[in-house]
């Protein structure tokens, strides 16, 4: 029988303590998937935010910008892996928005 562990979070005292604890020290691999993950569901949200403001459906955006619907709901659900230039049309095509990144050490 599996037993139940539970994690001490007694000296835990922030939150880069805290993802320590649950994923790992930055750079091992649980972590880096974490904050992968992470990072697709920031986008996600960015993208059904900004559709919603923009008064379309996940049908209507799909058609401006040459996709299908299931496509933009797989994104807005952070369930698949988008193209960074399909990531450029949903916010300047799709969605008329100046889109701009930012890349940094870790």
């Amino acid at each position: 029988m599996k037993k139940n562990s539970i994690k001490d979070y007694s000296n835990v005292t922030n939150f880069e303590q805290l993802l320590d604890a649950e994923y790992g020290e930055l750079g091992t691999p649980k972590r880096t998937e974490f904050q992968r993950q992470a990072q697709m569901w920031i986008i996600a949200e960015m993208v059904k935010e900004e559709r919603k403001k923009a008064k379309l459906s996940q049908e209507q955006l799909a058609k401006k910008i040459g996709t299908q619907k299931s496509y933009i709901s797989r994104i807005e659900r952070a369930s698949s892996d988008i193209q960074l230039s399909t990531l450029f049309k949903i916010f300047e095509e799709g969605l008329g928005l100046k889109f701009n990144f930012t890349v940094s050490h870790t």
